[in-house]
């Protein structure tokens, strides 16, 4: 039993092991959140299984089984590249439109410093009648709202507008023709930066059949960003609701306002 504890006490703990942890705790949820409800994910189980099993094998001296898996684990980062290379497109585009360090928010962190500020002051009852009109009149729209995410790389694929939030204004651009129609329309704090945006489609293959690519662009621009988004049907009228990859759909008035209130104010 002594000659059994005696090399664990020369186990020391550091701070280090604890924040190694933490941190591959939070690199797999990420990967696990990049690949949920997609094929990938049973491929990135496998892959994780086999690398689990190598290292049993390895575990076991089991030297030329091991040197045999050993090659598809030295050949698994191009592997990785291929088969997960657009949940790898998704996860740098994400990266790379999430600007941490933008001009506006330095100068809210340095001049504002104390001070309780709402990163969105969003015009929620011109957003919710327009929404409204366009549900009753049937008029096809995807409303994106910006939060800590500005949302440039997108805006740019649109036309700018940078106008205030109006119930004339979103309702002449959704107008079935208007040339900016086809589309979405961002909008930071209380303007309308864009209009006729393109934004990445969700790839989960779980999504409701039955909608269509306006809904799917609402939840893919959840997916890449911390934005939420609204779309109203050209079909049925109904108003739906997304925020980070879910849709809450055929949502009422009040629900709607609700929503907006909470994910703007927070």
């Amino acid at each position: 039993m002594n000659e059994f504890l005696h090399p664990l006490l020369f186990i020391t703990f550091r701070w280090q092991y604890v924040l190694d942890i933490f941190l591959v705790a939070i690199l797999i949820y990420q990967l696990y959140k990049l690949v949920r409800g997609t094929a990938a994910l049973n491929i990135f189980i496998g892959m994780a299984a086999f690398y689990v099993f190598y290292r049993l094998v390895r575990l076991l001296d089991l030297d030329l089984f091991s040197s045999i898996l050993g090659k598809f684990i030295d050949v698994g980062v191009i592997a990785l590249l291929i088969v997960f290379q657009q949940e790898l497109r998704r996860f740098f585009l994400f990266i790379g439109t999430y600007n941490v360090m933008s001009r506006e928010r330095i100068r809210r962190a340095i001049f504002n410093w104390g001070e309780e500020t709402n990163e969105v002051n969003l015009d929620l009852l011109a957003l919710t009648k327009a929404c409204r009109n366009m549900s009753e009149s049937k008029t096809g729209a995807i409303i994106v709202i910006a939060r800590t995410n500005d949302l440039k790389f997108y805006a740019n694929t649109g036309d700018p507008v940078d106008a205030r939030v109006s119930v004339r204004m979103l309702e002449s651009i959704f107008y079935k023709n208007s040339p900016l129609h086809d589309g979405a329309v961002i909008i930071s704090g209380n303007t309308i930066r864009a209009a006729r945006c393109v934004l990445p489609v969700t790839e989960n293959n779980e999504f409701p059949a039955h909608l269509g690519m306006r809904h799917r662009a609402a939840v893919g621009i959840t997916e890449n960003s911390d934005a939420i988004a609204v779309a109203v049907s050209e079909q049925t009228g109904e108003i739906s609701f997304a925020r980070e990859g879910a849709l809450e759909g055929n949502i009422t008035l009040e629900r709607l306002k609700e929503l907006l209130e909470k994910y703007t104010r927070e």
